[in-house]
C-alpha cells in the first residue's frame, strides 16, 4: 500500500484521491494533447507551455504539429524552419533544445522516446518536470511533478509559508507530490492536479468553494489561502531604449543573423542597436552608427515606427527607421546577412518586432505603389 503523503494521513490521502479524480472527470477542459498518449505530442505541448498561457499555446501547437507531424520530421528540419514556426511564442531557447533534443532522440535512441525520467532528464531542455509530465502521461509511469500550477496548489494544501523555491520548499514539494501520486492511473491524476491549479487554485481568488479537495487543505481551513505560496521578490523593471534601421538597396532590405549567445539567436533582424541618447536621435549620429555596426554608408531616412515590447525585465522603446544604401559592402560573413525583397522575409524566421517592421515595411510599399496608380487614373 502506498505511504502516507507528507503532511496527509491515509485517510485523508484516499479522500483526497478520489475528490480529485471524480472533480476531473467532470471538469477537465478538452485540450488537443490531452487526447493522446504520443510522447511527442505531449513533449512539445509541454515546453510551449512553459512561461505561456494555454489559450496562446494552442493554435501554435496545432500550427507546429502540422509542419512536423513526426519526430523525425522535426529532427530533419533546419533549425530556422523550427525557429520560424516558434516565432511569437517567445523563449526561443526553447524552440533550438526541441530540436537538439529531436536530433539527440533520434541519434542515440532510434527515435524512440525514453519512457522513464531518468532516461529524460539531461536532454536539452528536459528538466524534472518535463520528465515526468512526459513520463506520467504518455507511460503512466507513477513519477511527480511540480510546476507552477502545482506548486501553489501543494503550497495551499499543506499551508507552507516559506519560500516554495528555496532548496527545503522544493524538497518539501517533490516530496510531498512524490506520495500523492498514485500507482493506479497516475497520468490522468497528475492532469487533474495542474487542471485544479489552473482553474481553481489560482494565484489570486481561488475559487475554494468549488474546490473539490478544500477539507483536504490547511490553508482553507486557515482562512489565508490568498497569502501563499509566498510571492518571488520582483526587481523593478529596466527602461531601455534601443533603434532599429530597414537598410534598402535596390528594392531589397538588409537582415542580419543574430548570433549565438544573443537574445534571438538563429533569428533574423534588421540592423538594430542599443541607443542610450535621445529619443529623436539625429540622423548624422544613427549614420555613424550605423557604418560601425556595419561597414555601410546609408542615408537615415524617416522614422517608420515606435514599438513598445517587454522582454523578461526589460521594457524596450524600439525606434525604427527607414535607410537607404549609399556605398560599402557589409562587414559580415556571407553566410550571416542578406539583401531580400520584402515578400521573401516571410520565409526567415524573426522576432516579433523585426516581422512588425518587416509588414510595415510592407504595408508602406503597397501604399506607394496605390498611390502611384491612383495617379495615374483620369
Amino acid at each position: 500500500m502506498t505511504a502516507p503523503a507528507v503532511g496527509f494521513d491515509r485517510r485523508t490521502l484516499a479522500r483526497f484521491r478520489r475528490a480529485l479524480a471524480r472533480w476531473y472527470r467532470q471538469n477537465a477542459r478538452p485540450l488537443p494533447w490531452r487526447q493522446t498518449s504520443d510522447p511527442y505530442r505531449i513533449w512539445i505541448s509541454e515546453i510551449m507551455l512553459q512561461q505561456t498561457t494555454v489559450a496562446a499555446v494552442v493554435p501554435y501547437f496545432e500550427r507546429f504539429l502540422k509542419k512536423f507531424p513526426t519526430l523525425p520530421a522535426l529532427a530533419a528540419a533546419p533549425e530556422s524552419a523550427v525557429l520560424r514556426m516558434w516565432e511569437g511564442l517567445g523563449y526561443y531557447s526553447r524552440a533550438r533544445n526541441i530540436h537538439k533534443a529531436a536530433r539527440q532522440i533520434v541519434a542515440e535512441h532510434k527515435g524512440r522516446f525514453p519512457d522513464e525520467v531518468a532516461g529524460l532528464v539531461g536532454l536539452p531542455g528536459i528538466g524534472r518536470y518535463t520528465a515526468g509530465a512526459i513520463a506520467s502521461f504518455a507511460f503512466d509511469r507513477p513519477a511527480p511533478i511540480v510546476e507552477a500550477n502545482t506548486l501553489r496548489l501543494y503550497c495551499r494544501l499543506l499551508g507552507y509559508r516559506g519560500d516554495p523555491r528555496s532548496t527545503a520548499g522544493q524538497k518539501l514539494l517533490w516530496d510531498f507530490a512524490g506520495s500523492l501520486v498514485p500507482l493506479d492511473r497516475p497520468g490522468e491524476f497528475n492532469q487533474a492536479l495542474m487542471e485544479l491549479g489552473a482553474t481553481v487554485c489560482t494565484p489570486t481568488e481561488p475559487n475554494c468553494p468549488e474546490c473539490p479537495v478544500r477539507n483536504c487543505c490547511a490553508a482553507f481551513a486557515a482562512g489565508y489561502q490568498a497569502e501563499i505560496p509566498a510571492l518571488a521578490a520582483r526587481a523593478a523593471p529596466t527602461q531601455v531604449t534601443e533603434v532599429a534601421v530597414a537598410i534598402e538597396r535596390g528594392g531589397r532590405y538588409l537582415v542580419l543573423k543574430c548570433p549565438a549567445g544573443e537574445r534571438w539567436a538563429g533569428l533574423w533582424d534588421f540592423v538594430r542597436f542599443p541607443w542610450d541618447g535621445a529619443r529623436q536621435p539625429p540622423r548624422g549620429r544613427l549614420e555613424r552608427v550605423v557604418r560601425e555596426k556595419t561597414g555601410l554608408d546609408a542615408a537615415v531616412g524617416e522614422s517608420l515606427a515606435e514599438i513598445r515590447h517587454t522582454v523578461t525585465r526589460f521594457r524596450i522603446t524600439l525606434c525604427c527607421y527607414t535607410a537607404e544604401w549609399v556605398a560599402g559592402e557589409i562587414a559580415r560573413s556571407g553566410s550571416d546577412h542578406r539583401w531580400l525583397a520584402i515578400e521573401h522575409l516571410e520565409r526567415l524566421p524573426m522576432p516579433v518586432t523585426g516581422r512588425k517592421i518587416a509588414r510595415l515595411l510592407q504595408a508602406r510599399s503597397k501604399n506607394r505603389l496605390s498611390g502611384r496608380h491612383t495617379a495615374r487614373l483620369p
